[in-house]
């Protein structure tokens, strides 16, 4: 295989790897109760697992606005990945927004279990998605 592929292959798996264990961060801040830094954690599992989808294609991004949309683009408008997904990306990075940066406003403490859970069904549907395609 040749070194690009090679190097392409591992930059998707990174950022699976990321996104696992941005779930695994945001399960511990939930369980004791740092609901902020759960919802922003379940937040980087999706932006990880939505760059892996770009790095099949070497889109890899660095600004949040440019992942989200480019995922839109590539992967949702085409049909490759359903709709719901969308919706997911776009409501958990307004909720990690609010949390990080908005004092006056707070995300409800049952929306944030729902982002969290929300999260997880998004990073397994990439990586089904990635796997079906052969890049993990």
């Amino acid at each position: 295989m040749p070194e690009e592929i090679l190097a392409q292959n591992r930059e998707v798996s990174l950022y699976m790897a990321n996104a696992q264990e941005m779930l695994e961060a945001a399960q511990l801040m939930l369980d004791n109760g740092f609901y902020a830094s759960a919802v922003n954690r379940a937040y980087y599992g999706v932006f990880y697992a939505a760059n892996a989808l770009l790095a099949t294609k070497r889109l890899a991004r660095n600004k949040h606005s440019g992942v989200i949309s480019a995922f839109r683009g590539y992967f949702v408008k085409t049909g490759f990945i359903e709709d719901e997904y969308s919706d997911t990306y776009g409501r958990l990075f307004d909720d990690c927004h609010i949390s990080d940066y908005d004092m006056n406003d707070a995300v409800e403490d049952e929306q944030i279990f729902v982002d969290v859970d929300d999260a997880r069904r998004f990073v397994a549907r990439m990586a089904k998605y990635l796997t079906e395609v052969g890049w993990l």
